[in-house]
């Protein structure tokens, strides 16, 4: 048989496997259940593609996304490796010629939608084919507990079974060693053989931005834009999306949008000029992603908090997947949790509205058992209070318990539902409550862990790795919170900066309430905190009296930046300390409260120097021609013009520039090495550039 590092070179032209593919498909090959956690762009799809070639029979690949299907099959296609794929968006005699060549045993290859496991008859068309593999990728969507939960993986272990079960590796990106567990209980595992390869991400760098208005969060996509090009802005509702949109279009940045707004043929049009290269940035909902097989994206910046930690890192994950670098930002604010909050309440339903959902449904059932009633009418006939989002769910969970199913009505865009047991009257209808309950707090846990991760104050990609069960990682020295512990080293305070420091303390004490000497319980948060030193006079400091205080304003001499830089000193050296309840607040440490009090010294990172922007991460030194910049600098000025002003970086950011001004490339061709520089301005714009260069030698 052909050994695999043979069949490496002769189907995929590779020399060498990264590390720990060869020991992946070693396991495979030896016929071990298999469990990979691997970090995005790892490699993860070699390690079941090439034993597909050395295993006799089919391997079937189960993927939740059709455009991930038609990207993978097409590439594999173009290697003369024989792979087809079956998913809704076929007709029904285009599947049937695909099964007939199944079953002639002329595929090595086969990617099933997970949706195609609804239907027993297709099931059955798999029996007594010879399956060598069933490779389940984005395995993490089987897990209730996962981000990403998808009702339909939760069949696959019953259909394993089905099918004798056949040999069986499963592979996904973010996985806590719970939902690893689950992958493996939830696929009937048989002792299998796993391999985490680490999740970190060294070419990474992440941060957290915290704006205080919209229009900040939108300066900082501007930079990140200008300097980065490339990248996926991520916002968690379609308004969100819009008004980003809005903002590039009134920059006349070039960008494209997705979200569930869209037909799915303006989804796909987009999804497929973001990753042919011909736009560089893409807002977007969290539905744009999966399978987005670009590697030069070098930023992701997420405009709202997400859901999880997972949600961010594998969104985040799909930068720098060429090795290079890549900037990864969170902008937080906390008063975006509560649209968190409300996806929270949306995909948990309570006992109640589940049973009245089954009710309505049980009642509207004609003669076949059928109910013909949009999510909208449902919605609508449960009450004022109900929202699409919760009725949506309830329906998903009277279908994961075998109660109803839906299916689509021929010629409409709205689904039936059809009673599976008819016999069970709504007042008898059990469910299992606890599990609900046990999953809204899980959910409400990981929101609570994005909140703390925010708040953190120690190594940004470190506290991540720990979420996900690596307890020995260490800290990256990239991100925003070790730069600025590399960059401010504690110090001993001046009396002046001590008084300063001790004003701080002041306000949070005052701001609390006070057990003993040294023992405070807090009852603000950051915020509020800041602003009541400041001076603030907002509504929320009105209302409770904080303008009464002593501390009020007493430090509005100051900038909110350096009061806020302040805080994140004193959190560092332990001064203070941020709640881990619903609403985080600020409380003194028994070490804070000495040093208030002139018990004890401290010494403290004081914010007198400013870190330099981390948007620049990926920016090295650029030795280059000033003259030449200039004057490059000058062409531009001048084709800004032409075109009504517009902004510098749609032109050339000044990165390019330095770098045409560096390297002083002779042709088109040269010049396109260079990141930002792609095939539409390498033709429009690029040569009034290299002109300038070549005339100045």
């Amino acid at each position: 048989m052909i050994t695999p590092r043979a069949a490496l070179r002769e189907h995929f032209q590779l020399e060498a496997f990264r590390y720990p593919q060869e020991e992946i498909i070693h396991s495979i090959l030896e016929a071990n259940d298999t469990l990979v956690i691997m970090p995005t762009g790892g490699g993860k799809s070699l390690c079941y593609q090439l034993p597909a070639l050395l295993l006799p029979g089919v391997t079937l690949v189960v993927s939740p996304l059709i455009a991930l299907m038609k990207d993978q099959v097409d590439a594999l296609k173009a290697k003369d490796i024989a792979a087809e794929m079956i998913n809704s968006s076929q007709s029904w005699s285009e599947q049937q010629a695909i099964l007939e060549s199944l079953k002639g045993d002329n595929l090595k290859l086969l990617y099933i939608a997970p949706e195609r496991f609804r239907s027993q008859s297709f099931t059955n068309s798999l029996k007594g084919i010879d399956i060598a593999l069933v490779a389940v990728d984005e395995a993490h969507c089987i897990s209730q507990w996962g981000h990403d939960f998808r009702p339909d993986y939760l069949r696959l272990g019953e259909a394993l079974e089905f099918l004798g079960h056949p040999l069986c590796a499963a592979f996904t990106a973010t996985a806590t060693p719970e939902v690893q567990e689950d992958i493996r209980a939830n696929l009937r595992l048989c002792s299998p053989m796993s391999f985490v390869s680490g999740f970190s991400r060294p070419n990474l760098t992440f941060t957290i931005h915290k704006p205080k208005t919209k229009l900040q969060k939108y300066a900082r996509i501007r930079r990140l834009i200008e300097v980065n090009i490339t990248g996926i802005v991520y916002c968690a509702t379609r308004k969100s999306v819009e008004e980003v949109s809005e903002w590039l279009k009134e920059d006349e940045q070039d960008h494209l949008i997705y979200h569930g707004g869209l037909s799915n043929a303006e989804r796909e049009v987009n999804q497929n000029r973001f990753i042919n290269g011909e736009v560089s940035v893409a807002v977007a909902t969290n539905a744009f992603g999966m399978g987005i097989d670009r590697a030069d994206i070098r930023f992701v910046c997420h405009y709202e908090m997400p859901g999880s930690i997972e949600a961010f890192y594998q969104e985040a994950g799909r930068a720098g997947r060429d090795g290079k670098p890549g900037f990864c930002e969170l902008q937080f604010m906390y008063s975006d949790k509560r649209i968190q909050e409300f996806f929270v309440e949306g995909g948990n339903p309570d006992a109640s509205l589940i049973k009245n959902t089954y009710a309505h449904l049980h009642s509207a059932a004609d003669d076949k058992q059928e109910a013909l009633m949009s999510i909208e009418n449902l919605t609508s006939r449960l009450g004022n209070t109900t929202n699409g989002m919760s009725v949506s769910s309830a329906l998903g969970i009277l279908r994961r318990q075998g109660f109803i199913e839906r299916f689509e009505i021929p010629g409409s865009r709205i689904r039936g539902t059809r009673m599976l047991k008819p016999e069970i009257l709504p007042g008898d209808l059990i469910l299992d409550t606890g599990a609900l309950v046990e999953k809204k707090r899980r959910d409400e846990t990981k929101l609570k862990k994005v909140i703390q991760w925010a708040y953190a104050k120690n190594c940004r990609e470190q506290w991540i790795l720990r979420y996900f069960g690596e307890v020995n990682s260490k800290p990256c020295g990239r991100c925003d919170a070790c730069l600025i512990a590399l960059d401010s080293p504690a110090r001993t305070l001046d009396k002046h900066e001590t008084v300063i420091l001790q004003k701080a303390l002041s306000g949070v004490a005052r701001m609390s309430r006070r057990v003993s000497k040294h023992d405070w319980v807090a009852r603000f948060g950051r915020d509020r905190i800041i602003k009541c030193l400041l001076g603030s006079k907002a509504k929320n400091i009105l209302q409770a009296e904080l303008d009464k205080l002593p501390t009020w304003g007493i430090l509005q001499t100051h900038t909110s930046d350096f009061v806020s830089e302040l805080f994140d000193a004193m959190a560092q050296q332990g001064l203070i300390q941020t709640t881990e309840g619903e609403y985080p607040m600020v409380q003194l440490t028994e070490y804070g409260s000495k040093v208030m009090f002139c018990e004890e010294t401290t010494e403290l990172a004081w914010p007198e120097t400013k870190l330099e922007s981390l948007v620049e991460v990926a920016e090295v030194e650029i030795n280059y021609e000033e003259a030449l910049f200039k004057a490059l600098v000058a062409k531009r000025n001048q084709l800004r013009k032409q075109r009504g002003n517009v902004s510098s970086y749609t032109i050339f950011p000044n990165l390019v520039l330095k770098k045409l001004a560096s390297l002083k490339p002779s042709s088109i061709e040269e010049a396109m090495e260079i990141k930002g520089i792609g095939p539409a301005k390498a033709e429009t714009i690029l040569p009034a550039f290299l002109e300038i260069i070549h005339e100045q030698g």
